[in-house]
């Protein structure tokens, strides 16, 4: 959905029009949700850990740029991609995903 697409259907939901999302439009939606709960998952728990973007990145051979980018949920991650961050988070990684929620996603420290 490019900008006018979303200014023109925030429009009409604000003029209290029923608007209904296309299979495709309600897949994006819940793709967004899920790269925003994993950005927010990777930013709690590299936080707690006190650990900048760089050292993330070190630990998980990759750029700041694409920590950076997983954060502000420009992408969805793969499950490499998942791994890798658990290790370098020291940590597992719980997702949570049902078809009546919203999923969570936490990352937990490992069992000593």
């Amino acid at each position: 959905m490019n900008h006018t697409q979303w200014k023109t259907r925030r429009t009409r939901e604000l003029l209290g029009e029923q608007v209904e999302d296309s299979p495709e439009m309600a897949a994006y939606r819940l793709e967004i949700r899920y790269s925003l709960a994993f950005g927010q998952a990777l930013y709690d728990r590299r936080t707690a850990l006190g650990l900048s973007h760089a050292e993330v990145a070190r630990r998980a051979g990759m750029t700041v740029d694409e920590i950076e980018c997983i954060e502000e949920a420009g992408t969805v991650p793969t499950l490499p991609l998942l791994q890798r961050l658990a290790g370098a988070l020291e940590a597992e990684l719980d997702i949570h995903v049902t078809p009546d929620t919203e999923a969570t996603v936490r990352f937990q420290a490992l069992a000593a």
